[in-house]
């Protein structure tokens, strides 16, 4: 953390100063937004905890996922859409993609129509 300091005297002014650290065994991070995914493989997971706040620090090899702006629709969607609404594919299909694959969200829509 500070270069030339002892690992063993920065913990112990960790310790005077209220702030612990533990290592978590983490297999993959992901970080969602809504325009994109972060995708942390092989990381390093540390949570600090300082005077009761708990911060996350993340260090490991980094992807980008863009987010398509229509999801890919699964045929068993569509199947389970149209049976529920009793609807034709296509309405399916549009109430799937304007509702980015809820299932719930799509049924209601056609149900409100």
């Amino acid at each position: 953390m500070f270069p030339g300091m002892n690992p063993r005297e920065m913990q112990k002014a960790m310790k005077r100063l209220g702030i612990r650290q533990e290592e978590i065994d983490a297999e993959l991070v992901i970080i969602k937004t809504a325009e994109k995914d972060f995708v942390i493989k092989n990381p390093r997971v540390s949570k600090v905890n300082m005077m009761g706040q708990e911060t996350f620090q993340v260090v490991g090899d980094i992807t980008e996922i863009e987010k398509n702006e229509t999801p890919e629709i699964d045929e068993d969607d569509l199947a389970t859409v149209m049976e529920q609404t009793n609807c034709t594919k296509n309405e399916a299909l549009e109430a799937l993609q304007s509702n980015n694959g809820n299932l719930a969200k799509a049924i209601l829509k056609i149900q409100n129509k």
